[in-house]
C-alpha cells in the first residue's frame, strides 16, 4: 500500500480586486486613522433591495473573516458576507462627477434603481 500526499490549491479569494482598487486600498492604508489595520468589506442590510456594500476600516481581525493581503494593506472580507461575494470583482472608478469602488457581483439578481443596493 501506497501513502500519496495530497496537494491542496491555494483556495481562491472570494473576491478579485482589480489593481484600481488594490491602489485605493493602498491610498486608505496610507491615510488610516491611528490603529487600523486594513479595509474590510461587508454586506449590511439597508437600501431599497436588501443588501448594500460596505467598506469600512478595521482596527482588529476577526479570525472568520477572510483576509486578502495586497500591496497596499490588509483587506478582509465580513465572514457573514462571503457567500454573498463569491465570485465578484471589486473595482475602483473615478471620473469628473463621482469616485467608488465597483461590484460586479455574479450572486446579484436585482439592484434599487441608484445601484446603492442589490439582492441575491
Amino acid at each position: 500500500m501506497t501513502t500519496e500526499t495530497k496537494v491542496r490549491r491555494p483556495r481562491p479569494a472570494a473576491v478579485i480586486l482589480t489593481a484600481s482598487a488594490e491602489a485605493r486600498i493602498a491610498n486608505l492604508m496610507e491615510n488610516a486613522p491611528e490603529g487600523a489595520i486594513g479595509v474590510k468589506l461587508s454586506t449590511p442590510r439597508r437600501g431599497c433591495s436588501g443588501l448594500a456594500y460596505s467598506v469600512d476600516y478595521v482596527t482588529e481581525a476577526n479570525p472568520m473573516d477572510e483576509r486578502i493581503e495586497t500591496p497596499g494593506g490588509l483587506f478582509f472580507i465580513d465572514s457573514a458576507s462571503v457567500l454573498y461575494l463569491i465570485g465578484s470583482t471589486m473595482d475602483w472608478q473615478e471620473d469628473d462627477f463621482t469616485a467608488g469602488f465597483v461590484f460586479q457581483n455574479p450572486n446579484a439578481k436585482g439592484s434599487c434603481g441608484c445601484g446603492e443596493s442589490f439582492t441575491v
